[in-house]
């Protein structure tokens, strides 16, 4: 399955769940995204011919972030882009999310194993801004 949170037109994140399965290839993420995530099954014998990729000048403005869960269980809560709180999901092991726009931050609901891949250069603390999350009483968990 795969979710796509929104806020109005705004695509926050792109949920891949690890129940997910298709034949063949498929892109989940508009082309213009300076980060992209695509699913790939091959049968046994398919052959991706041997290629490099060429220099392409690109523009980066904001950081996209995927997360894929290798263990455990945890919630992202997801926020506008005024820091506003939305509503919150969770996440398990298997489960793949590209987090593309507005804020987002994370509770480990049990010991977690996450492979992190962004775009870099990495530029430290002035890549983020760091603000209050959501109070408990709050949170919305959608599934």
């Amino acid at each position: 399955m795969i979710e796509t949170i929104k806020h109005e037109s705004l695509v926050l994140a792109i949920i891949l769940r690890r129940s997910f399965k298709r034949d063949g290839i498929e892109f989940l993420t508009p082309s213009n995204f300076s980060q992209q995530l695509g699913y790939m099954k091959r049968p046994p014998g398919y052959v991706i011919a041997p290629h490099v990729h060429n220099a392409v000048k690109r523009e980066v403005h904001y950081t996209k972030e995927v997360l894929f869960i290798r263990s455990g269980r945890l919630r992202v809560d997801f926020y506008d882009e005024q820091k506003a709180y939305l509503k919150s999901t969770l996440l398990e092991q298997g489960d793949v999310i590209l987090l593309a726009y507005g804020g987002h931050g994370f509770e480990m609901l049990e010991e977690c194993e996450i492979i992190e891949v962004k775009q870099g250069p990495y530029a430290g603390e002035g890549d983020k801004e760091r603000f209050e999350p959501v109070p408990a009483d709050l949170i919305r968990i959608e599934r």
